[in-house]
């Protein structure tokens, strides 16, 4: 495909999620089509995207159809390549491998990637008693359906799990008609770190993505677990990390056809490497973060990747860094009554017409101005590259001084985990590839 041929996209989303990425795949001057299918979230983008109410009716009409979730979106993108569309998207195995939990463990481990011990349980009751009997750190996690809930997520502090045990009576309470399967997994304490890289239906596509999330709320990380603050990022040649977990899924993926994003969470010390999730598909706001520091423009990165080519992707060097801007009721997206008094159709105002780096969220453009929509309350994420972290860093909240909007918040902090995670990833030789 050479630049300037346009090719027909059609995005389908549940919840809006890709709005930024289509968005930017119109103004690269290709024909696109979204469609979103939450009613509450139908006019997010409204305005910078064309929208369509029946996405099956286009599929006929498209080059190239891309999803933006799992949740079921696999089977669909299965049978649709199947159809011969090309199709950047999961299949219902790897949907799986992020839904549930525990399957993405023990695919892992049937892949000969060592995995933290863990226990699935239906009842909160036998989960207090195990936690008794086997005193120690643990991560309380949702499995299948309970995945969104965000609450559920907690870490153990306490050595005896004496924390754990206190906040799984009070889910007991709270949340056992909602949350049917959860799991406990041994906690260990290193760096967090992503790694993750594109996948052609074959083989990945390098460089990869090495990543850091920020999921509390404050700074700090303190406070409530969020979907996401922001994150820092670089690209790189396969790593020890990548070379160790993600890698040994290569066969894997290609005999499912997987097409898209793929990135596992690990927490790595001088003792190993410990995958903790997987996320196959685009992450939010990853995805946007990963297109500053993408140098193929990103609709023909994608046609390339939905048809199964060799791709030369070619990235900046240095770093780049997300900040997530959010209004309430985020982080707690189904309270749509504190979303409409205080931030439903608010104005988005730049003080300087300089929009370098601003990807949006929930947003949609009204007569010129861009408003915030949707439920959730996020709204922009602001993005800054550099040679190095700092740089990157300072870029990024230079721009966000740029912007004002009702009752505005985010974390300060993005990147500053960096400065003492590079000392040690680089000690332990995680950042190496031998």
């Amino acid at each position: 495909m050479n630049m300037i041929e346009k090719k027909k996209f059609l995005f389908v989303s549940i919840e809006g999620l890709i709005t930024d990425i289509a968005w930017q795949v119109a103004r690269e001057g290709h024909d696109v089509r979204y469609f979103i299918e939450s009613s509450t979230e139908k006019d997010i983008g409204d305005g910078f995207i064309a929208k369509t109410d029946d996405w099956q009716k286009d599929v006929e009409w498209a080059d190239v159809i891309v999803f933006d979730d799992v949740l079921g979106h696999g089977k669909k993108a299965q049978r649709l390549r199947k159809d011969g569309k090309l199709v950047v998207g999961g299949t219902a195995y790897t949907d799986m491998l992020e839904d549930d939990r525990s399957f993405g463990q023990e695919e892992l481990k049937k892949a000969g990637v060592l995995i933290l011990p863990y226990q699935n349980f239906s009842s909160f009751d036998e989960s207090i008693e195990y936690v008794k009997n086997n005193p120690g750190r643990y991560v309380i996690k949702s499995s299948l359906d309970a995945q969104n809930i965000k609450q559920l997520l907690f870490v153990g502090e306490e050595e005896d799990g004496k924390d754990v045990i206190q906040l799984l009576l009070a889910y007991k309470k709270s949340l056992s008609k909602k949350i049917k399967l959860f799991l406990l997994q041994k906690r260990v304490v290193g760096v967090e770190v992503g790694v993750g890289a594109f996948f052609n239906g074959k083989e990945f596509v390098y460089p990869i993505n090495v990543n850091f999330e920020h999921k509390k709320l404050f700074p700090g990380d303190i406070g409530p677990s969020t979907g996401e603050m922001g994150t820092s990022m670089f690209w790189s040649a396969p790593n020890n990390v990548f070379n160790n977990t993600l890698k040994k899924m290569e066969g894997k993926l290609a005999e499912e056809g997987y097409v898209g994003y793929i990135d596992l969470n690990c927490i790595v010390n001088a003792n190993g490497i410990y995958p903790l999730e997987f996320t196959s598909r685009f992450g939010y706001p990853t995805i946007s973060i990963q297109q500053e520091g993408m140098l193929n423009p990103i609709g023909e990165f994608l046609y390339q990747l939905a048809a199964g080519e060799q791709i030369k992707l070619r990235t900046r060097s240095g770093f780049q860094v997300g900040v997530r801007l959010v209004v309430p009721p985020f982080p707690f997206y189904r309270d749509v009554k504190t979303f409409e008094i205080n931030s439903k159709d608010a104005v988005i105002f730049f003080k300087k017409p300089q929009r370098d780096g601003i990807h949006i969220e929930d947003v949609k453009e009204v007569n010129g101005e861009w408003v915030i929509t949707g439920t959730s309350g996020v709204v922009l994420i602001v993005v800054g590259t550099g040679q190095t972290m700092k740089q990157a860093k300072a870029q990024a909240y230079k721009r966000i001084k740029n912007i004002m909007m009702p009752n505005m918040y985010y974390r300060k902090d993005i990147a500053d985990r960096w400065f003492e995670d590079s000392d040690k990833l680089h000690n332990w030789g995680y950042l190496r590839d031998f």
